[in-house]
């Protein structure tokens, strides 16, 4: 059996003789893991490193290190990876040496709600909300998966359902349906319109504040979603359709109506930083509604043609300067009140203090 150490609560796997240069634990499927109850140490607090050095003192740091950091050590049930993480007296750490190595945490992703019924993550830029193509990975459900497995849960027996997106490039604040009784509940909200959803934006130039409002197409002529005035004053492409299609047309020519509420948080030399609400949630709707009051969003490389066929040249940045900051709801099964709150990522804030920004963030 283990020996035990100071203030800490030992789980450990089998172990024997080490082979050169390797921590002496091996695991069999067949055996489970026992506790072993080490006596209070007090309130000193060492780091897991120095606490399974404790455990293994012929080990080199360098071994125990990667003990750590190859996803075999967890305290009080949680994934340790980080060997300099101090340990709180009497947690309960375990060894388990058939462990898979994690994956590599995606930086910017974090669980900010979950129960039962649902979950609200946020996403990192970069990331697709859900997958487009059959076997494409490293979406955000994918995270939602690899958090649950890094905690040492079936990640695949709870299902998730898509109620709400959020562009690539953007990122923020997103909600996925775990039963299928939030997931009716929270396409009402969404298509409804009850969920509170802000978002801070960088867009070119001096935006005003105010209101704007809309229908949105998918095509306005130039393969680009937009805005139409009437439905007569966009080209859509003539084809042949039978009747049921024909009513899709209309709803085209027609478009959706979309509602955008903009607030100025501060001047920029060059764009403007604004919180942004909506009142509708339509396919890139912050994006055009923008970029056709001719202040495209810092960073948007699709809806920046209009300026550049002006004359005007896009501001640098290394990401769309677009991020969900808030996300509100009445919870679709319980009726409490959900209010998620993301502030911006570091790259976010990095590119709006390159472009002169001085006061607070949110």
């Amino acid at each position: 059996m283990a020996r035990s150490i100071g203030c800490t609560n030992w789980f450990v796997t089998e172990f024997g003789e080490p082979r050169p240069g390797e921590l002496a634990l091996r695991s069999k499927s067949a055996m489970r893991a026992s506790p072993v109850r080490a006596p209070n140490a007090g309130d000193h607090r060492i780091t897991l490193a120095a606490a399974l050095r404790m455990r293994f003192p012929d080990q080199p740091w360098s071994a125990v290190r990667r003990l750590c950091e190859s996803g075999k050590v967890r305290v009080d049930g949680d994934l340790a990876l980080d060997p300099a993480g101090r340990v709180d007296p009497g947690a309960d750490l375990s060894v388990d040496m058939a462990a898979p190595r994690p994956r590599e945490v995606v930086k910017g992703f974090r669980v900010v709600f979950e129960d039962v019924h649902l979950i609200v993550v946020e996403k990192p830029a970069g990331v697709v909300s859900v997958p487009f193509e059959r076997k494409e990975s490293g979406t955000a459900l994918d995270l939602i998966r690899d958090h649950w497995r890094a905690r040492n849960r079936r990640a695949t027996a709870t299902p998730l359902y898509t109620v709400h997106r959020l562009d690539k490039e953007t990122s923020g604040l997103l909600c996925f349906a775990k039963t299928r009784q939030a997931e009716r509940g929270l396409h009402q909200i969404f298509q409804h319109h009850l969920a509170t959803r802000t978002y801070v934006t960088v867009a070119h130039g001096a935006v005003a504040a105010g209101r704007i409002e809309s229908r949105l197409i998918p095509d306005r002529g130039d393969g680009l979603r937009g805005s139409t005035r009437n439905g007569h004053d966009r080209h859509i492409p003539r084809v042949r359709r039978g009747p049921g299609e024909q009513s899709e047309r209309r709803h085209q020519m027609e478009g959706q109506h979309a509602v955008t509420h903009i607030e100025v948080i501060e001047r920029l030399p060059a764009a403007t930083y604004c919180r942004v609400r909506l009142e509708t949630g339509r396919t890139h709707q912050i994006r055009i509604h923008l970029a056709e009051a001719g202040h495209p969003v810092v960073g948007d490389n699709v809806y920046t043609r209009d300026l550049v066929a002006s004359g005007g040249h896009p501001l640098p940045s290394d990401r769309m300067m677009l991020h969900a900051t808030t996300l509100g709801f009445a919870h679709p099964v319980t009726g409490v009140n959900v209010d998620a709150l993301a502030d911006p990522p570091s790259d976010f804030l990095v590119t709006l203090i390159r472009l002169g920004y001085r006061g607070s963030a949110t």
